[in-house]
């Protein structure tokens, strides 16, 4: 007969609480050591500070340019007077709004499709001996004054675009836009290639450092797939850099709406809008302050303040246009990935 031995059932000795996890007093110090509330204080502090200056430049303009609106008996916007010291004093922006946009969407075509190409040259196309200077010298046509580009626009570039022009009236003349009537080339057009050349230079370099920033893995998976050198780029380099050559082509928008001395010592000014962009005349915000504020009654600085008002809104606009299409943008660039 088999006996079964019953062993006493003995509860399970309950496991050792686990030891609560020491409090990191280290981050909790972190966040109040003194070294990080200073640099939170001055980071913090530099973003009103930069909010706060920017409300106060617009609320000086829009003071200023109130008086003169005040005063003026012309329509600001639509009309081609300008006439500020005049009795009663008349004055308005439709040419100097046309001129700014103008030359600057000329600027934009020709600027940022050779500066992409550029950049793509250096970073993925030319050797090393042969990149390093070119992007070295693209970084020099930055650092040149807006003076200097203003002298060589009026003593090289104006007398040497007559063949342009001339070829321009030829073959497109017939559309209106680009007729010449054998003036000097002192129009916008040639104020846009002048900015074009001011501003290839940063669309170039951001462009640069936005194309250099794509993943390696995302070049060699397209290589791997049979693509090749111009389908890597399609499908993998321009995708990712599409938000950066936006943001870089806003910043040489930006240069462009408010160059002064260079677009003044090529344009040759009047308060006409012409249907030909080779006809001399027009103007451009920019140009029209620094030309005639130095002569300007308190009125006539009134009204400069007003038109620098609209450029200042103008500049606004571009900007926030630029985020809100980054930020569209942003889920297709790759950023993410």
């Amino acid at each position: 007969m088999d006996i079964k031995t019953h062993r006493p059932t003995v509860p399970p000795t309950p496991a050792a609480p686990a030891p609560a996890a020491p409090q990191d007093k280290r981050a909790a110090r972190g966040a109040t050591r003194p070294g990080d509330r200073i640099f939170l204080g001055l980071s913090r502090g530099s973003g009103i500070f930069v909010l706060a200056l920017m409300a106060a430049i617009a609320a000086f303009l829009t003071y200023r340019a109130s008086i003169a609106l005040g005063e003026n008996e012309a329509n600001f916007f639509t009309s081609f007077e300008w006439n500020p010291s005049g009795v009663p004093p008349k004055f308005g922006i439709a040419v100097l709004a046309f001129g700014t946009v103008v030359s600057s969407i000329i600027a934009m075509a020709i600027a940022v499709p050779i500066a992409v190409g550029i950049a793509l040259f250096i970073t993925h196309y030319a050797p090393r001996r042969l990149g390093g200077p070119i992007a070295y010298v693209i970084d020099l046509l930055a650092a040149v004054p807006s003076i200097v580009y203003g002298l060589w626009g009026a003593l090289v570039l104006v007398p040497h675009l007559e063949g342009l022009y001339g070829w321009l009236d030829d073959y497109l003349g017939w559309t209106g836009v680009f007729e010449w009537n054998d003036g000097a080339p002192r129009s916008l057009f040639t104020v846009g290639i002048l900015l074009a050349i001011m501003i290839l230079p940063i669309i170039t370099n951001v462009s640069r450092e936005v194309f250099r920033q794509v993943p390696r893995m995302h070049e060699e998976a397209a290589l791997a797939l049979g693509a090749t050198r111009w389908e890597v780029i399609r499908m993998s380099v321009l995708p990712f850099g599409r938000s950066g050559v936006i943001s870089a082509s806003m910043l040489g928008l930006g240069r462009a709406l408010g160059e002064t001395m260079a677009v003044a010592m090529v344009l040759s000014s009047s308060f006409d809008i012409n249907v030909s962009l080779l006809d001399t005349g027009g103007g451009t915000f920019a140009q029209n302050i620094a030309s005639k504020f130095n002569e300007a009654t308190v009125t006539g600085r009134d009204a400069l303040i007003a038109s620098g008002l609209v450029l200042f809104v103008i500049t606004l606009l571009v900007n926030g246009a630029a985020r809100m299409i980054i930020a569209r943008r942003k889920e297709y660039s790759g950023a993410n990935a």
